[in-house]
């Protein structure tokens, strides 16, 4: 393959991405905000009443599988279809999965609430699969446009970033609000169309992608998906949602040591199927000593996203609770706090962008092993303040929404010297051939600690362990820990920066 040379200024198709996944997370966040409150919103409120155990086991499932499943849309488009076919079956898939989380709600009048529920595991399930099929894809198409050593690569991925979390803000704002505040039927459907829309603005702008993400063996010439890869797409689209319904209603049939055995066995095979294929696929010296790399980075991931991702969980909760939400007379909604972190991306990214490459024209700039150790610091003190602003509420009083606004604004910082640094990571350690299923693997990283962040409090709980001071201990031990094994990870990255 050509080398690709430094660029002096961002491709077209960076900002067509940038649009894609800025309306995929309208989607996903929109939806996430409401999740646990219509879960534990009474009967009356048309929710279904689950207790907080309930509700956030289901969370902790939910957002650790949607981060699991894109270990199989990798493989998938490294095979079979390449990132733009399977970026659009995700979307189309997901778009579906949200409509089936709307119509949990509107046909609360006509349906039993176990029928209800059962609708809203539906859609779950579904948008499981889609967003394993779009979401590994489309970072990785992003990197394709630069070479690994170009610092503007760093800084295209935090415009990207931008974009993710611009989506989030409206989906928040919007589909929180009127599901919050309205119905939530509203603000699932509202999700489901900003899926839409974000397969319609990509079919539209898809030549500014030129060849970059098209499957396998496409001639370079070609920069536009046809009929017959259309056609692909539906059927694999079809082809998902219908088997995951067929496959969920099959699970409930099953009794609980078979299910059991199934997760087992599944999750066994998902981990010798991907070390396999990463062992096939690495060759060399070099490649190895990267891929331990990303290896070792994924598990300190995990520790920074099981503090983050109380976010959804016991942070609404807590926004819902335990805040004074009161503004001029006017409540406002719970699910606006999470646009809290939102608004600071969107602060501070082109800040970070800028201070990325200022710092590497003076030979200053850390390298990733570093940049993580300085978010996982960040985050312990997130949680510091966090723990405070619990104690101040253990009496039943309700706290200023400035601790919430601190804590989330922390973990923001955080967030940005470990998220986009980590995609940017991946595309430039990952042998060339199997970057899509290294994105998965990093992906799955995610999925254990969004799963980690809903299941804690119930675990700690069993050993008297207070969630906040417990996540703030662990996260300063890691970054110690990352600090001090970061030379060794620099000469492990074989000059990659």
């Amino acid at each position: 393959m050509k080398e690709i040379p430094f660029r002096k200024s961002h491709p077209k198709g960076l900002y067509t991405l940038f649009a894609t996944e800025m309306w995929e997370r309208f989607s996903y966040y929109g939806m996430r905000a409401l999740l646990t409150l219509y879960l534990t919103a009474t009967l009356v409120d048309n929710g279904f009443g689950l207790d907080r155990e309930a509700a956030l086991e289901i969370y902790a499932i939910f957002t650790g599988l949607v981060y699991l499943t894109p270990i199989i849309g990798g493989w998938v488009s490294d095979r079979l279809l390449g990132q733009r076919k399977t970026v659009y079956i995700g979307g189309l898939v997901m778009a579906v999965g949200q409509f089936f989380l709307a119509s949990s709600s509107f046909l609360d009048h006509s349906l039993s609430v176990d029928a209800r529920l059962s609708l809203f595991h539906y859609g779950l399930g579904i948008l499981i699969i889609g967003n394993g099929f779009f979401k590994p894809n489309i970072s990785t198409v992003v990197g394709e446009f630069y070479n690994d050593n170009d610092p503007m690569k760093d800084a295209g991925f935090n415009i990207f970033y931008l974009g993710i979390n611009l989506g989030a803000i409206l989906g928040t704002f919007i589909a929180g609000g009127l599901g919050e505040s309205v119905n939530w039927g509203y603000g699932f459907l509202a999700a489901g169309i900003g899926m839409v829309l974000g397969v319609l603005w990509l079919n539209w702008r898809e030549n500014t992608l030129e060849h970059y993400g098209l499957p396998p063996n496409t001639k370079d010439s070609k920069n536009r998906l046809d009929a017959k890869d259309w056609s692909t797409i539906v059927i694999y689209a079809i082809s998902l949602i219908v088997g995951t319904l067929v496959l969920i209603y099959a699970w409930g049939f099953l009794p609980e040591i078979v299910k059991t055995g199934i997760t087992y066995v599944g999750f066994a095979a998902i981990i010798i199927g991907l070390s396999y294929t990463i062992f096939k696929g690495t060759s060399g010296s070099h490649e190895w000593s990267r891929m331990a790399v990303i290896i070792v980075l994924a598990i300190f991931n995990i520790v920074f996203w099981a503090g983050f991702e109380q976010a959804g969980g016991t942070f609404s909760l807590f926004a819902k609770e335990n805040t004074n939400r009161m503004m001029f007379g006017w409540e406002m909604p719970a699910t606006w706090f999470q646009n809290v972190n939102s608004f600071a991306i969107l602060v501070f990214v082109p800040i970070f962008s800028i201070m990325w490459l200022w710092l590497d024209k003076k030979g200053w700039n850390p390298r990733t092993p570093i940049k993580f150790s300085l978010g996982l610091f960040l985050g312990a003190l997130a949680f510091w303040v966090m723990t405070q602003a619990a104690n101040a509420a253990s009496g039943g009083s309700l706290v200023s929404p400035w601790w919430l606004v601190s804590v989330y604004t922390l973990l923001t910082l955080g967030e940005l010297m470990l998220s986009p640094i980590g995609l940017s990571m991946i595309t430039k350690l990952a042998p060339t051939k199997l970057v899509s299923v290294v994105m998965g693997l990093w992906m799955a990283s995610f999925a254990a600690g969004n799963f980690m962040a809903g299941m804690l409090e119930s675990i700690l709980q069993k050993y008297n362990f207070e969630l906040y001071p417990f996540i703030m201990m662990v996260m300063l031990g890691s970054a110690v820990a990352l600090l001090a094994i970061s030379p060794f990870l620099n000469k492990a990255m074989k000059g990659i920066h």
